[in-house]
């Protein structure tokens, strides 16, 4: 027999005035449990709202957060996602949608505390709600692998529509987290302005976030799960990996025996099997058939360059349009090559220093100077060394830097020259310039 949102509501609060009283939450998961399935986790925060509404003290309602995961998490494991090893990538996904949503709902309960509170109390909530939005200001991470790593592989097959909606609602999310920011750090710093409207703001923004944790998975996390194969997943690992996560990952136990692939690599194929899997939001996006994309990436002659290929022509023209002039010496301190941009101006230099001693391309006042930065570069006592220098009326900023293979060998050292005079003269216009993306 299906209760009422009274009945639910009734519950909940008898469930946190058990856990202020010390009981566990999977006490009261197991003890309420024929009742708890019946109230979505959707409906929680609506409850918790009305009880603050009522009274109840914000900390007394935090206590529920923890069991508000588990339910979600018991919620999802009736969805498709079955299986996931733990430490796996999407394990690791799901995880920090837990970490998010968690902060999310908080931050909707302070939200709600600041429309009801009194003045005293409100700098005190304020500040728990900015330290709350610099917490949350960790999901772009979430965000950013997301889209850097997942959406490739469905773009790959032609699944274009759902990443593009998706990447949409989080870029909006984003947005409104950064300026609640700031309208959180001016009230703050004001001691006043439109309380209410900050409010309902916030209380916008927990509601957007929870309902991006809910797509993904919902929607995202069971289509990639029926698609991917384990070496693409092996290459979102070890991408994963260097990006870092926002929650503790611990040893890593799923150990993948595929080696990696990557979007352009796939030779596109959905199986009538794995097209049953998919969630109905992708079966309808794909309703109109699907155009994979076959682009050939790499190309006969192409140098591989470990980040992408390009053919010898690119590359010169690449050089041309770099704000930066760089000059290569072999181990051997034999200037092997030198860039001239189109952009910007450094030292002048010319062919016939090709082959030359690196510290003779130098006046002979700076020639010690120069080998003795070479040699420290050499032995490795430094990465990379930044010096500031004048040309005329021009002011360079000058970098050197030890080069290794792939093998971390040291092959040479690189001189990159960069003309900072704009940005030294006129910071206040450069100040002026700049966009936030």
């Amino acid at each position: 027999m299906s209760i009422g949102f009274v009945k639910k509501y009734e519950v909940v609060k008898e469930i946190i005035k058990l856990l202020h009283q010390g009981v566990s939450v999977s006490e009261l998961k197991e003890k309420y449990k024929d009742l708890l399935q019946q109230v979505s986790p959707f409906e929680i925060p609506l409850i918790e709202q009305q009880l603050i509404r009522e009274g109840l003290s914000i900390s007394e309602i935090l206590k529920l957060c923890d069991l508000h995961v588990e339910l979600f998490r018991d919620f999802l494991a009736t969805r498709e996602v079955k299986d996931v090893p733990e430490t796996h990538p999407l394990d690791l996904f799901m995880k920090e949608n837990e970490w998010i949503q968690k902060r999310a709902e908080i931050l909707g309960l302070y939200a709600t505390a600041l429309l009801t509170s009194s003045p005293e109390s409100t700098t005190s909530i304020l500040n728990s709600i900015k330290y709350l939005l610099l917490e949350l200001k960790k999901i772009r991470l979430h965000y950013r692998k997301i889209q850097m790593l997942i959406f490739p592989y469905l773009e790959r097959r032609g699944i274009i529509a759902v990443p593009r909606v998706m990447w949409g609602r989080e870029d909006q999310v984003i947005v409104k987290l950064r300026q609640l920011t700031s309208e959180v750090e001016a009230l703050l710093s004001k001691s006043q302005g439109d309380y209410k409207k900050v409010a309902s703001g916030l209380l916008e923004l927990a509601k957007e976030i929870g309902d991006l944790v809910f797509r993904e998975n919902k929607i995202l996390y069971p289509a990639i799960w029926a698609l991917l194969s384990e070496g693409e997943w092996t290459a979102i690992a070890d991408i994963a990996d260097d990006m870092g996560y926002i929650i503790e990952v611990g040893e890593r136990k799923w150990k993948p025996s595929a080696k990696p692939i990557l979007p352009y690599e796939l030779e596109v194929t959905i199986t009538p099997e794995q097209l049953d899997k998919l969630p109905v939001e992708f079966k309808q996006a794909l309703s109109k058939g699907l155009e994979p994309d076959t682009y050939r990436l790499k190309r006969e002659g192409d140098l591989d360059l470990e980040t992408g290929f390009l053919n010898i022509e690119e590359l010169k023209g690449i050089f041309k349009v770099l704000p930066v002039e760089l000059t290569f010496a072999d181990i051997n301190r034999r200037v092997r090559f030198y860039s001239e941009s189109e952009i910007t101006g450094g030292f002048v230099r010319t062919k016939t220093i090709l082959s030359r001693r690196l510290e003779f391309c130098h006046p002979p006042r700076l020639e010690n100077y120069v080998k003795l930065n070479v040699d420290a570069l050499m032995r490795s006592e430094f990465t990379h060394r930044e010096f500031w220098t004048r040309v005329g009326d021009r002011i360079l900023r000058v970098i050197i830097a030890g080069v290794k293979d792939s093998q971390d060998k040291l092959i040479g050292v690189l001189e990159i020259v960069e003309d900072l005079t704009e940005i030294i003269s006129n910071p206040s216009e450069v100040l002026k310039k700049i966009v936030v993306l």
